[in-house]
């Protein structure tokens, strides 16, 4: 919303003064909201009840680089009720990151690679008393095991892990440390196994296990596929997700914006099939059985089911990358652009969100449509905006966060080619979803198509894509509070 600079009274929602007192009650906790649901608005309230009670150490708080930079600094000056506080943006240069620690504000936001630096340039000083860790599943990687010894619980970090999540374990536990909040809308987008890492930074492992392995073993079992396979599905046990819905439930609080808003409205899903060419049939074909093709007199080969199926899911798109650089590559079929134009035309030239997930794929699409932009350019993400595009296309994983006010351009997303990453998938229909839609006064169906290539890849991954997202629906259930349901 466009304020014209001028900050507005806060004024939370019924399920909003909910997740405030969560927040101030529970001093580790998780908030799991979907986008529209004003997590960081309910999150400053929260701090800034926290601070009037007496707390005065500055909060840290963790984000993608684009929501650290532009959207927790947009949303403390949209408030009137916590436009005094200065916020502080860590990113950028080390000059520039230096400069902004040293500022005498409450509030810093740093995007989550900066971890590691930021740990060495502190060098064991913590002056952080608040840590909110926003889209918290960039935690979901912590590998570490907790060790009692004579001086107390001792957290060692294990192989497997990320180096930014196991660093951030071992100061979220530091004695000046008094508050650890966790804020994502899709904290178990690829099932219950997310869970361990992110809960790890909340009681450190005493619901879940003071290890992943531990964790694993407890609730998990590896399933294998065929007589060869060495490593075999991981898959809840039975009984496992109720017993783990109720270790957490008292440090978790799911908001769902079907319990809130009475006219939301379901997105309308379309499958549109498009079938392969037959020599780009045989190409994808041959990938399959001997994960070998020539194109353009060029041998591209699969080492490994892996690769195989990252080559058959570009093939399927219509391209494939013909050497290691990715940026050279050979085109196989146009039936998906094809398709998407047609998608186009008869949403009688409403402005279309297009989801891709290969750079050949952009490429492609900024050829065959002139009047589409590529939402990563500061110009091409402004034209679209101003409703001066026909096509907006965004990779998920750079448009997920920290996008606003997509929803007043279009209510219609296109997924051109998919991934099994539900957390993306999600994250980008939100930027025009239902709960945005309505709250900018806009009563209209929002509208998915995924553009599926007919007996490949593709239909795996969408596939995958309604199991996963039918576990974390039933996990939002379990969190919810009985209170408000």
């Amino acid at each position: 919303m466009d304020t014209g600079g001028v900050s507005m009274k806060f004024k939370p929602r019924d399920y909003q003064q909910i997740a405030i007192d969560h927040l101030v009650e529970n001093k580790r906790c998780a908030l799991f909201a979907r986008p529209g649901m004003g997590k960081s608005s309910s999150t400053l309230a929260a701090l800034d009840s926290i601070y009037l009670a007496g707390e005065s150490a500055p909060t840290l708080i963790l984000a993608p680089k684009r929501v650290a930079l532009h959207t927790w600094p947009n949303e403390v000056k949209k408030w009137r009720d916590f436009s005094g506080y200065g916020i502080s943006q860590v990113v950028g240069t080390e000059q520039e990151r230096l400069a902004a620690l040293r500022r005498d504000v409450p509030f810093f936001s740093m995007n989550y690679e900066n971890i590691p630096w930021l740990l060495d340039n502190l060098k064991g000083r913590w002056p952080f008393g608040i840590v909110v860790a926003d889209e918290a599943t960039k935690l979901k990687n912590v590998r570490v095991s907790v060790r009692d010894s004579k001086a107390g619980p001792y957290i060692h970090s294990e192989k497997g892990g990320s180096s930014r999540a196991g660093g951030l374990a071992k100061i979220a536990f530091h004695k000046n440390v008094t508050r650890f909040i966790e804020l994502t809308g899709t904290p178990a987008s690829n099932g219950l196994k997310d869970l361990w890492g992110q809960l790890f930074f909340l009681d450190m492992g005493y619901r879940l296990g003071r290890s992943y392995g531990a964790f694993e073993s407890r609730w998990f079992e590896r399933v294998m596929k065929h007589r060869n396979d060495k490593f075999g599905e991981l898959r809840p046990r039975l009984g496992s997700e109720a017993e783990i819905n109720a270790k957490i439930k008292d440090l978790c609080l799911a908001l769902d914006p079907k319990d809130w808003f009475p006219d939301l409205q379901a997105p309308l899903r379309f499958t549109v099939n498009v079938t392969l060419p037959a020599k780009a049939r045989k190409l994808y074909t041959q990938m399959e059985k001997e994960m070998y093709v020539e194109i353009a007199a060029k041998g591209i080969e699969a080492f490994n089911a892996s690769s195989m199926t990252m080559k058959c899911r570009q093939l399927a798109a219509g391209a494939i990358y013909t050497d290691d650089t990715r940026t050279a590559f050979g085109e196989t079929h146009d039936e998906k652009l094809q398709a998407l134009e047609e998608i186009y035309d008869e949403c009688g030239g409403m402005p279309l969100l297009v989801a891709y997930q290969f750079k050949h794929d952009l490429t492609r699409l900024l050829k065959a449509f002139p009047k589409g932009v590529d939402l990563s350019t500061e110009k091409g993400l402004a034209k679209f905006m101003a409703g001066e595009a026909e096509y907006g296309f965004g990779h998920p994983a750079s448009i997920g966060h920290g996008f606003d006010g997509m929803q007043d351009i279009t209510n219609i997303i296109v997924f051109f080619s998919g991934d099994f990453n539900l957390e993306y998938r999600e994250q980008i229909i939100e930027r025009v979803g239902p709960v945005r839609q309505l709250q900018s006064g806009h009563k209209r169906k929002v509208l998915i198509y995924d553009i599926i290539a007919e007996d490949t890849v593709d239909e795996v991954v969408l596939k995958r894509q309604v199991d996963k997202c039918s576990v974390q629906e039933a996990f939002f259930e379990a969190m919810k509070r009985k209170s408000i349901v």
